[in-house]
């Protein structure tokens, strides 16, 4: 009995001991109002808020500066909406400095043509750019790009495809690049299109860029033909072990390597096909259709189509209106080719008084298929 109480006395005073070293964190009042400013006053959900909330140290101190960002924002046509938005995806944009850094940069975008609801749009697409520094970012990108894009309007037309690209350091990643294709003799003409149509692709790694062109102009394929860029683009997207898959998979359903680059150099797309596309359509082409191997390659466009909704509808059409006599489907691939305006002239419209409810069938086969 009196070891039962001496083990009770010892459990006790451990307890006790327990209870007075061990602190109970409470919220304080600084991080509950870390907490709640950005849920009350940017409207962010409270999920996303509470998120937001643990990368700012935000208090009373420094309330007075995150006010003037939103304020600053909405005297410029952002709403509550587009805030939310900029805050969630780049919580340091209330820590923004409106004089020092806000101002000067706005100034900059308006002067350059982003004006009214394009702003918004702009900066909501990636916050980052107000974070950036503007005499070392934004600057260089602007200057860099106008003696490809001309005007603002083209170069306004590829920041709102690729608004993250006033957020890289242009003379240390872009500039080497774009040198380095005008040296080879890529025309402007040419480069404004990359630029416009593949602005990621400027950022691809300089080493990888140069082999791309070495490889290409060995091929044939010179900086100033047509397909340069496209093939280009394909190129760079895509790491050596992939692009030799990739010619692997085609020689698998019959091409050889000279068919494969030959036509890759007519139809860059052809390389950017998976694999299982590659083999899905070959097997279609092949034993349903009933294409032979000339046609299937001089016709290289067709793989850009979808199966789902373009090939396998309309070629279920044509096989309807076959069982019927009223057409013979021939082995060519004119009617995959030809635009949807077309298709439905020649094949849904012409025949749908002899076939009822043919638009009906089409419609059915695309929308099963995945439309």
């Amino acid at each position: 009995m009196a070891n039962a109480c001496m083990a009770m006395r010892n459990l006790l005073s451990i307890a006790q001991k327990r209870f007075f070293n061990t602190s109970v964190i409470l919220p304080t009042a600084s991080s509950s109002f870390t907490a709640e400013y950005p849920i009350k006053t940017c409207g962010l959900p409270l999920q996303p808020g509470l998120s937001v909330s643990n990368k700012l140290q935000i208090d009373e101190n420094n309330l007075q500066n995150s006010q003037a960002v939103v304020e600053f924002l909405k005297s410029h046509h952002f709403k509550d909406a587009h805030i939310a938005k900029m805050v969630q995806k780049c919580p340091a944009v209330l820590r923004c400095k409106v004089e020092d850094n806000l101002e000067p940069k706005f100034d900059f975008f308006i002067k350059n043509g982003f004006e009214g609801q394009l702003l918004p749009q702009i900066l909501m697409s990636d916050p980052r750019i107000l974070v950036c520094k503007l005499d070392t970012r934004i600057k260089p990108c602007l200057e860099l790009l106008k003696p490809f894009l001309g005007s603002n309007e083209n170069i306004i037309a590829v920041l709102k495809r690729a608004s993250w690209l006033l957020t890289y350091s242009f003379k240390s990643c872009v500039q080497p690049n774009i040198d380095f294709l005008i040296k080879e003799g890529l025309p402007l003409d040419k480069m404004a299109k990359l630029l416009t149509s593949y602005p990621r692709t400027i950022l691809i790694k300089h080493d990888r860029m140069v082999s791309a062109a070495n490889y290409l102009k060995n091929l044939g394929l010179e900086p100033k033909a047509p397909m340069f860029i496209h093939a280009f683009r394909v190129m760079v997207q895509l790491s050596e072990p992939t692009w030799k898959k990739k010619i692997e998979a085609w020689k698998s359903v019959g091409w050889s390597e000279g068919e494969i680059l030959g036509t890759f150099k007519r139809f860059p797309f052809l390389l950017s096909c998976s694999e299982e596309k590659i083999n899905c359509m070959m097997d279609f082409f092949v034993n349903t259709v009933k294409l032979g191997h000339q046609t299937i390659t001089a016709n290289p466009s067709i793989f850009k189509y979808s199966f789902d909704k373009r090939i396998f509808p309309r070629y279920n059409v044509l096989k309807v209106l076959e069982s019927k006599k009223l057409i013979r489907v021939r082995k060519t691939a004119t009617f995959l080719k030809i635009s949807e305006e077309k298709f439905l002239e020649n094949y849904i419209t012409k025949y749908e008084g002899k076939v009822p409810g043919l638009l009906e069938i089409y419609g059915s086969i695309r929308k099963t298929k995945g439309l």
